[in-house]
Order: C-alpha cells, then structure tokens, then sequence
C-alpha cells in the first residue's frame, strides 16, 4: 500500500506537469471528485470495480493533498514581493534555493503527505495487512462494531469436517466375531494316525476361542451391513454394535472371497445407512476420511487425501482396482467406510501396506462400482454371478509393439484361450490384439477384466481385434464365470 501511494501520487503529478496543465484547485473535497476518478482509473482501475471503501479515502485524499499542494505553492510563488535593484544579485544567488522548494513543493511535499494521511485512514478504517492482502478486522455484523481477530477463510479447505462425519458416523458399525478352533494339548496331536485313534476313543483336543474386529457400513434400510470377507471368514458368531449403543448379532448373506466383499444383515430396520457417492467423481488428491474401529478401542475418524485411484497388481485379491490413501488404516478398520468431504461413502477400507503391522501411510479401499455391484448381486441372488470369456489377456510388451510397429495401437494381446470358452466358439484365437469391446476403447488388461466381469452371462458383446495387422470384429456371447477363472 506504501508503494501505491507513492508510485501513483509522483505518476500523477509527473503526468499533469508534462502536459503543462496544472493539477486542479479544489477548494473542497467535492471539488476534488475529478482529480480522483482519474486517479483511480489511471493507477488502480480494479479498486473501483470492488468498491473497497479504504482505497477510495485513500484515492481522494492523495489527489486532493496534490491538488491543494501545487495550489498554494503557485500562489506563494505570485505573491513573491518585487525586489529591489540593490537586492537583485542575492535574489539571484538564491533562486536555486527557489527551485528547490518548488520541487519539494511540487513532489515531496504531496507524496509525504498523501503517505501520512494514508496510513491514517487506513488505521482509522481498522485494516490489518494479512497474507498479502488487506482483511476487515472490525466484525460489520456484530453489535457496537466490535473488534475481532481478521482471518483469511479458505473455502478449498474448511476448518471442520465435522459435518461430514455427522452424515457417515451413524451408518458405521463395530464387527466383533469369535471362532472355536480346536487345540492340541500336545504337538502329537497332529500326527494324523494318532490322532484319528484317539478319536475313535473318545480323546479329543481342547476348545479354544478367537475373537477379531473389524468394521462395516450399513448399507440400507433394511439392515444390510457390508464389510470384508477376511473379517467375518468362518465365524461362529457375529455380534454388530451401532454407533448409538445399539447391539445385535448377525448373520452373513453372502461373501465373495476374489473382491474380499461380503454381505450381513441384522435385525433392526430404525438404521441410518450411508449415502453413495458417484465413483466417477473420486479424484487424485481429493480429501478423504477413513472411520473406523481400529484396535478395538472404537470408532476412530483419521483424515488423508486420495493417493492413487485403480490400484491394481497387489496380488491381495482376484478383483483390484483399490482406492489409494495415506488415510490411517490399522487393523481394526477392515470393512469401514472411506468418505469424501461431504461424507459421501467412496470406499470399503480393506487393507494397509505395511512390515510392522500398522499404518505407514499407504492404505487400500474397495471402490464403490465394485462394492454396489457385490452388493447388489449377493442381495438378488445370494452370490456374485460373473460374465466371462474364457481368455488370458496382457499389454501389449514395448519391445513386441515396436518389433511389429504397433506403438500407436492401445490394447490387449490375448495370451491364453479356453477351450470351447466363449471366445474360442466366437472365433477368436491367441495373438488377436483386442482394442474395443462394443465400440469402446479398451484400457488396461485389468478394466478390461472387471468390465466383462460386470457384465451379465448371456449377454452379446462386439470386440474388435488386430489380427497379422488386419481388423476383426467378433460378436461373442458372455458366459458364466466358474471359480477361479481370469476373464
């Protein structure tokens, strides 16, 4: 602001006396008015499009300090007394002195002043320089205009999420689970001849029972709970506490061991369930919230951001396509919900990257196309019924795209073909290089996977293919997927 002040006050003085046009002589602020539209606009057109009252004062008090300044030291130099001839060689002697003051008249003088009057308005005004720019720090809206702390808002970035975790937090539950296994009293036990003897007598092992945690996400109103297959594997029992201290056990709808995804149901239908956001929306970078039960020691918010979107090649599961986030995810969280900032369920947390055992900022959550669609099936049918076609499919290598001048060709390359699978009955064989599936270009081997899983048995499909650098086309009939196929 000390910088405007002087930079525009000596411009516009050095503009007027260019032109050889004194600066106006108001006699009163009004009279002023002129001086200060073109000063506003020839400095600072910007202040006058925001209306910042505190520029305006300092626009009008600057313009008219020149204007008034170069009036009265014009008349000072009129009023000059004539001298006589006696006097005239020091007069001359001391004109430089005159040209001097003209000067400082002319410019200091409006400068420092227009400075000084400023940085009074400016304090009178209540305005405090803060990060660059200048903030109210007189509250406009509470009473006696009282004085608070000015404060740069930054709405990318709210103070809180405590909003979004208001709308999450009641469709968030705590899994508790307890398995009987039974326990050698002796390592001979596990000889299989003795053991099968002392069966036969009569002589068994001991009992003994595991318990584990983990989390879950009421998904509707009905009391549907979906969490992870690792949390609820061949439990005995399941016990679910809500968020409000309700409790009750469980029983499990279906699981779906190659996306880690299963499905429970309590009996309680008063239940809060979690709303959906648009997979799609879910952004590199975005802010994120895992809730969860991590420990035991109860629901527990921890925020981070998105680290990766389509994660894939982990090796955890069949099916991966994870959401990346350095959210904290300890053991505990399996099956929790992963929010965006309007606490919108993105995700399934599912697991963690780590030697230790706990969170080292890489963290893993099931998308929710995948969980809707798990979710869905299991539901309808009681399991997850998948489209297939039968082939093995991996990218293009770089040395066999460059060897066969296929760098500017985006596909698959069909590695592996089951027989009387559905893409061999289409007529398909290995080394077709698939590029669309019906009319859409296809991506990674991996989306390519979970879109043929996604789609339903039976349905017709057009994939278009590369073969000895000829185009294909094939109209192929989706097939069920058996356990433990690729596509």
């Amino acid at each position: 602001m000390l910088f405007t002040s002087v930079a525009s006050a000596t411009i516009f003085t050095s503009l007027l006396n260019a032109l050889h046009r004194p600066p106006p002589k108001p006699k009163t602020l009004f009279d002023a008015l002129p001086t200060v539209l073109l000063f506003q606009a020839f400095w600072s057109y910007d202040t006058l499009a925001t209306g910042k009252v505190y520029n305006l004062a300092h626009g009008v008090m600057i313009a008219y300090i020149i204007a008034f300044g170069q009036d009265q030291i014009e008349q000072s130099a009129t009023e000059q007394p004539v001298l006589s001839h006696h006097e005239s060689q020091r007069h001359h002697q001391s004109q430089w002195c005159r040209q001097l003051g003209r000067i400082i008249g002319n410019y200091a003088l409006p400068v420092v002043t227009g400075l000084l009057i400023a940085i009074l308005v400016l304090q009178h005004l209540g305005y405090q320089p803060l990060r660059g720019q200048f903030y109210p720090s007189v509250d406009s809206s509470s009473e006696n205009g009282r004085v608070t702390p000015a404060v740069a808002s930054n709405p990318a970035r709210p103070d809180s999420y405590a909003d979004a975790v208001a709308i999450a937090l009641p469709a968030v539950v705590n899994i508790y689970t307890t398995k009987i296994v039974q326990s050698s009293r002796n390592p001979l036990f596990n000889d299989p001849v003795l053991n099968s003897f002392l069966n036969r007598n009569g002589v068994r092992g001991r009992t003994q029972t595991q318990s584990s945690l983990g989390s879950g996400v009421i998904v509707n109103n009905q009391g549907y709970v979906l969490t992870n297959n690792h949390v609820i594997n061949d439990a005995d029992r399941i016990r679910v506490l809500l968020a409000d201290g309700r409790e009750r056990l469980a029983r499990v709808i279906g699981s779906d061991a190659p996306t880690d995804l299963a499905v429970l149901k309590i009996d309680l239908n008063n239940v809060t369930p979690a709303i959906f956001a648009d997979p799609s929306k879910v952004r590199i970078g975005d802010i994120v919230l895992a809730i969860g039960n991590p420990y035991g020691i109860g629901q527990t918010v921890t925020q981070g951001i998105v680290s990766a979107t389509g994660r894939h090649g982990l090796q955890l599961n069949t099916y991966e396509k994870y959401i990346q986030t350095d959210a904290a995810i300890n053991k505990g969280n399996s099956g929790g919900a992963l929010i965006n900032t309007r606490g919108e369920l993105i995700g399934i947390n599912s697991g963690l990257y780590s030697r230790s055992g706990s969170s080292t900022g890489i963290g893993f959550a099931i998308p929710m196309d995948i969980a809707s669609y798990v979710l869905d099936s299991i539901i309808t049918s009681g399991e997850v019924v998948r489209g297939w076609l039968g082939i093995t499919v991996e990218e293009i290598p770089p040395a066999i795209a460059e060897a066969f001048r296929l760098n500017d060709v985006r596909g698959l390359v069909l590695i592996n073909i089951a027989k009387n699978g559905p893409a061999e009955q289409a007529g398909m064989k290995m080394g077709d290089i698939i590029t669309h599936i019906d009319d859409i270009e296809i991506g990674t081997g991996n989306a390519g996977m979970h879109q043929i899983a996604q789609t339903p048995p039976g349905s017709k499909i057009n994939i278009r293919a590369i073969r000895k650098g000829a185009a294909q086309s094939f109209l192929v009939t989706i097939g069920r997927r058996p356990a433990e196929s690729s596509s």
